[in-house]
């Protein structure tokens, strides 16, 4: 404690130690710091050339202005709300990257200056929690010329390889604010009829790989009758404590660390963060450990659920651009692709709504131009939408866009019959 209380400065202090041309990483998602972005900001003056790099953005993102142009630039891991317009404006650049793959990045071809991150008050021996953000972030505050912590007593205490001891932090910024939370929408009937189409691919003693957002919500809406399911995902949320605490995931199936719930990042209300304080069921691991496909596919009967924007009628996924605009990342959807498909009795499931707004389907007959392919058709098992369950693996061209169209919108698939033939010179 006497070496924490020689480190403990102000946040305008803690920001000085950054210079132009340096490289800073942000904490992830829902660990990203309160204070230290916006002080930082105020310095824009006397910097140039500073890089901010982070995955998702739960902070307002104010280095992306075009006010801070020279003085800050925005390299993303994975675009969000708040810097998707900057990335396609050119006031800042995406990587694309796998997740297991980032801590290499870190390591090597991105070498950090400084990390800003958000740790649990220390321990009586030192060690403080890097709570809902270890994914990346581990690696950031091992490879920083300069670490600067933001001290939350909000930030649960997590367990497994979280821990950092005040020696490894140069400065301690104590902030009193709640951290990021992700807030639960009610789920819709489109979302509802997905996740009872994915239950269906579920069986007792699976374990799951579950994303953000409604259809991972809805699919565990599903799952509360299920026996001995387990958890290894790089994130999870509230939906998780309720099916723990319902006796429906136990992990006690599970190949590797059973009984425990393995994960990477967390992101959910106040009352999943006190849940997950000095909780040993959960397990906190870094992106390379989790994400590994060899890691993932030691699961047997791995379920790897994962979301898309559109898929065309040869089972391309493409998950992370609207056309040629950036909208997301490519995350860790390919990591748990790859490890579920070499899982014994694992399935690779891709879910998503059979139309967008307005009417338009996200089962397309070609990605639209400039899009990116997230997951190749060779690596899908089986797309899910609203209307029904495509399996695609070990399908033939023609079988797998008769499986396509018949999960899309009833409305349309008239016109995506056409377009089979009219592209791909398949008649259906």
């Amino acid at each position: 404690m006497k070496h924490y209380g020689e480190k403990i400065c102000t946040a305008e202090e803690a920001v000085k130690k950054v210079r132009s041309g340096d490289r800073i990483a942000f904490s992830h998602a829902c660990g990203e710091p309160r204070v230290l972005p916006g002080e930082l900001m105020k310095r824009a003056d006397e910097l140039k050339d500073v890089q901010i790099v982070h995955m998702v953005p739960m902070g307002e993102a104010p280095y992306c202005k075009s006010e801070y142009a020279g003085s800050f630039r925005h390299v993303a891991l994975f675009s969000g709300a708040p810097t998707r317009n900057a990335i396609w404006d050119n006031m800042a650049d995406y990587i694309p990257y796998i997740f297991s793959e980032i801590p290499f990045l870190f390591e090597t071809l991105l070498p950090l200056d400084v990390a800003m991150v958000t740790v649990s008050p220390p321990d009586h021996n030192g060690f403080c929690s890097l709570g809902v953000s270890v994914d990346y972030t581990k690696k950031a505050v091992e490879t920083a010329k300069i670490v600067i912590a933001e001290v939350n007593k909000s930030m649960p205490r997590t367990h497994g390889d979280s821990f950092v001891h005040v020696s490894e932090i140069d400065h301690f910024v104590e902030v009193d604010k709640p951290i990021y939370e992700l807030k639960s929408a009610e789920l819709t009937d489109v979302e509802k009829n997905i996740g009872r189409h994915v239950a269906e691919l579920i069986e007792d003693g699976c374990t799951l790989q579950l994303g953000i957002g409604g259809i991972p919500d809805a699919v565990l809406f599903y799952l509360t009758e299920f026996k001995d399911l387990g958890v290894h995902s790089e994130m999870v949320s509230d939906g998780v404590k309720n099916l723990v605490e319902r006796g429906v995931i136990t992990g006690r199936k599970k190949t590797i660390h059973k009984g425990k719930v393995i994960v990477n990042f967390l992101m959910g209300s106040r009352e999943f963060y006190d849940w997950v304080d000095d909780n040993p069921i959960i397990e906190m691991r870094t992106v390379d450990y989790t994400n590994n496909p060899y890691v993932v596919a030691q699961n047997q009967k791995m379920i790897a659920i994962n979301s898309a924007l559109e898929v065309d009628l040869l089972g391309q996924v493409c998950a992370d651009t609207l056309g040629p605009k950036q909208f997301s990342g490519v995350g860790g959807q390919l990591d748990f692709v790859r490890g579920a498909r070499m899982s014994k009795g694992g399935k690779a499931i891709i879910a998503l709504p059979s139309s967008a707004k307005g009417g338009i389907s996200r089962i397309v007959p070609v990605l639209k131009e400039g899009a990116a392919v997230t997951t190749s058709r060779n690596d899908v098992d089986y797309v899910v939408t609203d209307f029904g369950i495509a399996a695609l693996k070990g399908k033939t061209v023609r079988d797998r866009m008769k499986a396509l169209i018949n999960i899309a919108d009833p409305k349309l698939r008239e016109d995506l019959t056409k377009k089979a033939y009219e592209i791909y010179h398949v008649l259906l």
